[in-house]
């Protein structure tokens, strides 16, 4: 197929496609903007209908017949949306009807900022921002997301009027043939390219301490978040902060695999083979505030969304499955706790069906999706303390079958490829509030909220007891089924559902 790409692309003949193209929902790829619909919502709580109330601009139509036709990509260049949209039922309702759910691999819809969208398709893509390629109608100000997007490292797009026209986005595909990786870049409305000079003098011998903040064990690389306030780099504006990319080759001697939440004190220099930015002469830092002690414990957490989360901590839901491998690094019987995101995941109560094939009546369904009516607990806490079994890649075929549906508590189509078990789960004695973070995180928690007959681990009072080895290869190629061929895009879209 990438040569079908190339004989079908536009007339400069392409060859450097992005690896991930993002797009911009509202004024983007549709019009008008959801919020601007909100009177239907008044009047009779009725959804937005595609093709009456909203419209597809007419260059993201065509940017949607050529990913159908699978001749003008190439294979490796994946799909995906990032709204901050409010309006989130509505987005997704809207994906259903225009059909554009089947071309996506990831979907990012919950208000916020584009920042945190980014984020999350970096963990569950595995790709640099330099591989991304992002369109968006607004550029800069309080509500822009190009500027900082661009910042990041992500070639962005303004386009004020949307897709309006082809011209867009092929303009865009060549700029991005043509980019050298330099953050702050953006591809002007008119076609030019402007590139802020933010992070020319981000090198130098001022040291740095910062936190990481994701690790992807398959490549061995990371990001460490720290705050610049080196003024000529951008910094010194408030809470600026900035994601450097490290290496594990850079690590001190003798450290052989961090993770997420550790601290490192850096230097930034520039990698003479691609001239991007890296952390260098890197150490440890030790961080007390992490370690147990006789009041509290270390523990890593990662967090659901309601009901989905409730049904895990009810023991309901056994198996919790992804697209990312977030749980690879961590072998069967390591102990985490349970967080539960502010948001409630839009599944279109699919969930309910299967509980219901499973005989269940509406009162036990009730009682399994809800947290506890006593106690406090609620959104935005830890709720419970549980054990993963093992991690494994499945197929559709597989996460199709009765069976493994109601351990997920999703139909196949609905549900990551990538399966964990869960062996046990029990509620803490009280909730503790606390914000969530992507992915797999580290918390403190007063010991005292753990239930008296849970037995933690031997060595939950030293943080080595949670070092984490370097991930496993998957043990099966990449979106493939049992037959080996590439499973279709409608069945493995990416959601977030961390809080």
């Amino acid at each position: 197929m990438a040569s079908a790409a190339n004989d079908n692309n536009n007339d400069k003949k392409i060859t450097k496609f992005p690896k991930l193209i993002v797009l911009d929902l509202d004024n983007t790829v549709w019009t008008p903007e959801l919020y601007q619909l909100r009177k239907l919502q008044r009047a009779n709580n009725q959804t937005p209908i595609a093709h009456k109330h909203v419209q597809l601009f007419p260059g993201a139509r065509d940017l949607i017949s050529k990913i159908r036709s699978q001749t003008y990509f190439p294979p490796t260049t994946q799909f995906a949306v990032a709204s901050r949209t409010k309006s989130v039922d509505w987005a997704h309702d809207l994906l259903d009807q225009f059909e554009l759910r089947a071309l996506l691999d990831y979907v990012e819809i919950f208000p916020g900022h584009k920042r945190q969208h980014f984020e999350h398709l970096r963990r569950d893509s595995k790709l640099e921002y330099a591989d991304m390629l992002f369109f968006d109608d607004s550029r800069d100000g309080k509500y822009g997301n190009c500027e900082p997007v661009s910042a990041m490292g992500v070639l962005s797009v303004h386009c004020p009027t949307g897709l309006e026209t082809s011209a867009v986005w092929e303009t865009a595909l060549q700029q991005y043939q043509n980019w050298n990786g330099q953050p702050n870049t953006i591809v002007e409305w008119d076609g030019s390219v402007t590139t802020s000079a933010n992070s020319n003098s981000a090198a130098g011998g001022d040291i740095h301490e910062g936190t990481i903040k994701t690790v992807n064990y398959d490549k061995r690389f990371g990001f460490i978040q720290y705050k610049n306030n080196n003024k000529a780099a951008g910094g010194g504006r408030g809470n600026n902060n900035n994601d450097m990319f490290f290496h594990f080759s850079n690590l001190p001697a003798g450290v052989t695999t961090v993770e997420k939440g550790d601290k490192l004190r850096f230097t930034i220099q520039k990698d003479p083979r691609n001239g991007k930015f890296r952390a260098a002469n890197i150490e440890m830092v030790d961080n007390d505030s992490n370690n147990s002690n006789d009041e509290t414990i270390s523990m890593r957490a990662f967090s659901m969304n309601m009901p989905f989360a409730a049904l895990l901590a009810n023991g309901h839901k056994t198996l919790e499955s992804r697209n990312g491998t977030m749980f690879k690094p961590y072998p069967a019987g390591t102990q985490m706790l349970l967080h539960v995101g502010r948001r409630t995941y839009p599944d279109g109560n699919r969930h309910l069906e299967i509980m219901n094939d499973q005989g269940l009546d509406n009162g036990e369904i009730t009682k399994r999706k809800s947290l506890p009516t006593t106690g406090g607990f609620g959104k935005g806490m830890v709720v419970a303390i549980l054990e993963i079994g093992k991690t494994y890649e499945t197929t559709l075929q597989q996460r199709s079958e009765s069976a493994m549906q109601q351990q997920i508590c999703a139909y196949g189509a609905d549900s990551g490829r990538i399966v964990t078990e869960i062996v046990k789960v029990k509620y803490l004695k009280k909730p503790v509030p606390m914000a969530a973070q992507g992915g797999v995180f580290k918390v403190n928690i007063p010991r005292d909220v753990v239930p008296d007959d849970w037995e933690l681990p031997p060595g939950v009072v030293s943080p080595d007891a949670y070092k984490v080895a370097a991930a496993p290869q998957a043990s099966s190629p990449k979106n493939t089924g049992s037959s080996g061929k590439k499973e279709p895009k409608s069945q493995q879209p990416m959601y977030s559902i961390s809080g």
